[in-house]
């Protein structure tokens, strides 16, 4: 149906924990990404992905907790925590975690401003970072709701970032923000996206 095309997969580390770190454009994005990884792939998602109990709610539930979301309730105070924590654990579990740095959809195809979590996930754990670029999954379903139309997909990995000359400095942000904005960097090159420095949720609320 998305007539995929796959650049790079061989860059992701054959064992050991990983961080796959890329842009998000739309919903189909966690769909694609386990897809076209020889390793299962943990991510984090809304609770409501899988609390739903209408048919499609159940097969929404059974699809994700099979491609390895881990639900976990980001709209309280302590979200961003729990997001944190579960990076951290399935890290130190020697897996394959991924996380989109923007925090949210671009609202309008651009590449925004990383958020440090996914620094603190690498200096934190060790973890090498493999950037990756999602090219196409906007035109297939724009908006991010509805069904998705078919059409040309192409999911670019780079080559392996790690961080361990900041060993230890998870908490200095001057050394979070330079690793964030590299990873970024990375993450531009392989999409041709337009960057924006301002975090993706102050486009939408603007």
């Amino acid at each position: 149906m998305f007539r995929l095309r796959v650049e790079g997969a061989e860059r992701i580390p054959a064992d050991g924990p990983v961080i796959l770190a890329g842009n998000h454009l739309t919903f189909i994005d966690s769909m694609i990404l386990p897809l076209v990884c020889d390793r299962q792939v943990f991510f984090i998602g809304k609770d409501e992905y899988v609390t739903g109990k209408s048919l499609k709610g159940r097969l929404m539930a059974w699809f994700f907790t099979g491609v390895g979301m881990i639900p976990v309730d980001r709209d309280g105070g302590r979200g961003g925590v729990a997001a944190l924590m579960t990076g951290r654990r399935v890290l130190e579990q020697g897996r394959v975690f991924g996380i989109y740095p923007e925090g949210t959809r671009s609202p309008d195809g651009r590449l925004y401003r990383g958020r440090t979590g996914i620094a603190r996930l690498t200096l934190m754990t060790g973890a090498p970072v493999v950037p990756f670029a999602m090219i196409g999954t906007d035109k297939l379903q724009p908006g991010g709701s509805g069904l998705p139309k078919p059409g040309k997909v192409t999911v670019r990995f780079g080559e392996p970032m790690e961080f361990s000359r900041y060993e230890g400095m998870d908490r200095d942000r001057y050394v979070l923000r330079a690793v964030t904005d590299s990873v970024m960097a990375e993450v531009m090159e392989l999409s041709g996206q337009e960057y924006v420095d301002i975090y993706a949720t102050k486009a939408k609320a603007a």
